[in-house]
């Protein structure tokens, strides 16, 4: 049996299932158990094995070594990442910001403070899992966390005082509708230099293209739609349910479970839904060079083996 290429994921990411199976593995939640010392251990044997030792271990310990080492190190840079910056920490880190974001979504200050957590941790999900090749600066980092914040909360209250005389189900629900517009914010935002110079367009056996401004376009705007369809059952689920305690009375006798249940609740639902939702699109995204810009299109035309399709990288 051949090595194991490591610079590409143990499962077919042609389907969905392998796609799945790779995302449930990147963001198992058990991987933030690990110590330095297991996560050192990681890195040594991928490092190793990478340079061609030959180690005596099985292609399943391999595999583990690599999962660990994925979890917790930047692919690019392969410095160890914060720690509730790593794909890891999404479930734990985004159940409890969400179930509070539903917990107290009706008071002024709770929006705004709530608001402002979630954001926060955004910036420093997207800071830490920044590209080697084009990091995010600064400037672009915190203009993205200032707009999205500020969509953010502009939904968020506007919706709270627009809502106040309709069904109580509708109000609960605006905390979703917050979160996705600053989805839809924050995500190109963080990417504009895609959307300026365009994205790296790429040929079946890798060779380097050229660039696409449209292809980009079609990247960032399925990573909101998959961002704002994984938020969807942790935020739109638990609030139907409370809703349904709250007509039986059950929150006016048992106040105290409003916050841990919808956190539990959140949790269930983006245990599952982190993964699904990032693997509903392929992370070497096609195109098809018709759908690419003229002058693009030109230059692929120009090339010996002219072909029909494209790739890029997506992102996440």
């Amino acid at each position: 049996m051949g090595r194991i290429n490591l610079d590409e994921p143990r499962y077919d990411q042609s389907t969905y299932e392998g796609r799945a199976k790779h995302f449930f593995t990147i963001t198992n939640p058990l991987n933030l158990l690990c110590t330095p010392a297991q996560l050192d251990h990681a890195k040594d044997i991928v490092t190793r094995y990478r340079n061609g030792e030959d180690l005596n271990l099985s292609d399943d310990e391999i595999w583990e070594a690599k999962n660990i080492y994925d979890s917790a190190f930047h692919p690019d840079t392969g410095e160890k990442m914060m720690l509730i910056g790593r794909m890891s920490a999404q479930v734990p880190m985004n159940m409890t910001i969400t179930g509070c974001m539903l917990t107290f979504y009706k008071t002024t200050p709770a929006v705004v403070f709530w608001q402002w957590i979630n954001q926060s941790f955004n910036a420093i999900v997207n800071y830490t899992n920044r590209s080697g090749d084009s990091p995010i600066s600064v400037q672009q980092l915190g203009t993205s966390y200032v707009l999205a914040t500020g969509g953010a909360l502009i939904t968020a209250l506007g919706l709270n005082s627009l809502v106040k005389s309709m069904p109580p189900l509708i109000g609960r629900l605006v905390p979703f509708t917050a979160v996705a517009a600053a989805n839809c914010v924050n995500i190109p935002m963080m990417r504009m230099r895609e959307l300026q110079d365009g994205v790296t367009l790429f040929d079946k056996n890798g060779n380097k293209l050229g660039e696409s401004q449209t292809a980009a376009k079609w990247g960032i705007g399925s990573v909101c739609v998959s961002r704002i369809l994984m938020a969807s059952p942790g935020m739109v689920l638990p609030p139907i349910l409370m809703n349904i305690l709250e007509k039986r009375g059950t929150l006016r006798r048992f106040p105290w479970i409003s916050a841990p249940l919808q956190v539990a609740l959140c949790g269930v639902c983006l245990t599952f839904a982190t993964p699904a939702c990032c693997a509903l699109f392929p992370q070497k995204a096609s195109i098809s060079v018709a759908s690419l810009e003229p002058e693009v299109q030109k230059k692929i035309r120009q090339l010996p083996d002219v072909p029909d399709t494209v790739y890029y990288n997506k992102g996440l």
